[in-house]
C-alpha cells in the first residue's frame, strides 16, 4: 500500500528529519537515504520499519544537521599570542602606539576553532533519532490504514460477487445433465429419424450418465466456497496475510476454471466470466496487501 511520512524535530542540539515514502510490492525493498557518516544507523532504521511494514517499496531519507552552540567553538589561545607577540614586534620596530584589541583577531585563521561533530560515533545519536523515526512511521501506517480500509470494502465487494456468482452455478447445475439428455436426443433423432431407427433410452441414458459423471462440478464448487470463506477469514488476521491471500486467490481461479471446462453450459460460462474478471480484480488489489 501507499503511504507518507514526514517528521522534522531538534533533540539534544541536533535537527533531525526522517522521510517515509511506500510503493507497492510484491515483497519487502528498502531503500535509505542517510546524511554522509550516519550509514551505519541504517540496520537499526531497518528494523524498526520492518516492525511495521511487512511488503512494499520503503524509501526512508534520514537527514541530521548538529545545531552549533558556544561549546562546539575553542579559542586556539597558542596561534592567538603568536599573532599578539609578532604584532608587537612589528609594532616595537616601527615606533607604533596602537592598542591591540582581540575582537579582530579572532577572525584570524586557526584563531577560534570548531569542534568537529562527526567525531561523535553515529550510533551514539540513535536515541535521539529512532524517535523521530518511529513518529514518521506512525504517519505512514495512519495513511496505509485508510487506504487498507478501503481496500478491505472492495476486496468484501468482489467476494460478494463471486459467491452470488457460485450460487447461479450451483442452481444452474442439476440442469446440465438434463440439458444435455436433450440435446443428444434431439440431435440423434435428427440424424437417424431418415433412417426409421430409433435410439434405445437405455443407450441414452447411458450416455447422459456418462456425460453426467464426466461434467460433475459439486466438488469444485464446494471447494470454491471453502477457498472463498478461507480468503474472507484471512483479512481478518492481526498477522501478515497478503502472501496467503494471493495464494488462495489462486486456488479460486484454479476451481473456477475447472468448472468452466466441465460445465457445457451457457448460463453457468457467463457466471464463470463474471467469477473470473472479480478474480482477476482481487488479485490485483492484493498486491496492495501487507
Amino acid at each position: 500500500m501507499t503511504g507518507f511520512g514526514e517528521v522534522i524535530e531538534q533533540r539534544g542540539g541536533y535537527a533531525i528529519a526522517v522521510e517515509l515514502r511506500t510503493v507497492n510490492n510484491r515483497y519487502f525493498k528498502l531503500n535509505i537515504r542517510t546524511t554522509e557518516g550516519y550509514s551505519s544507523l541504517e540496520t537499526l532504521i531497518e528494523s524498526a520499519i520492518r516492525e511495521t511494514v511487512k511488503r512494499g517499496t520503503v524509501s526512508c531519507n534520514l537527514r541530521i544537521r548538529h545545531l552549533a552552540s558556544a561549546e562546539d567553538f575553542r579559542l586556539n589561545t597558542r596561534v592567538l599570542n603568536q599573532y599578539v607577540d609578532q604584532l608587537q614586534e612589528v609594532a616595537a620596530k616601527r615606533n607604533l602606539d596602537e592598542m591591540i584589541r582581540l575582537e579582530p583577531l579572532a577572525s584570524l585563521p586557526g584563531v577560534v576553532e570548531q569542534l568537529s561533530a562527526e567525531s561523535l560515533d553515529a550510533a551514539s545519536l540513535w536515541p535521539l533519532v529512532e524517535p523521530t523515526l518511529r513518529s514518521a512511521i506512525n504517519q505512514l501506517t495512519k495513511m496505509r490504514t485508510a487506504e487498507g480500509e478501503a481496500l478491505a470494502d472492495d476486496l468484501n465487494e468482489q467476494c460478494s460477487t463471486v459467491a452470488a456468482c457460485l450460487d447461479v452455478i450451483e442452481g444452474q447445475a442439476p440442469m446440465i445433465s438434463e440439458n444435455y439428455r436433450k440435446r443428444i436426443q434431439d440431435r440423434v433423432n435428427e440424424a437417424l429419424s431418415s433412417l426409421n431407427v430409433t435410439l434405445e433410452p437405455t443407450d441414452l441414458v447411458r450416455e447422459v450418465a456418462l456425460y453426467t459423471d464426466r461434467a460433475d462440478i459439486s466438488e469444485e464448487i464446494v471447494r470454491l466456497r471453502s477457498h472463498l470463506q478461507q480468503f474472507v477469514e484471512a483479512q481478518k488476521l492481526p498477522e501478515s496475510a497478503g502472501r496467503k491471500m494471493e495464494f488462495i486467490c489462486q486456488e479460486m481461479g484454479r476451481e473456477t476454471n475447472t468448472i468452466g471446462s466441465k460445465a457445457n453450459d451457457a448460463l453457468i460460462s457467463q457466471q464463470i466470466v463474471e467469477i473470473k474478471t472479480a478474480l482477476e480484480r482481487i488479485r490485483e488489489q492484493i498486491q496492495n496487501v501487507q
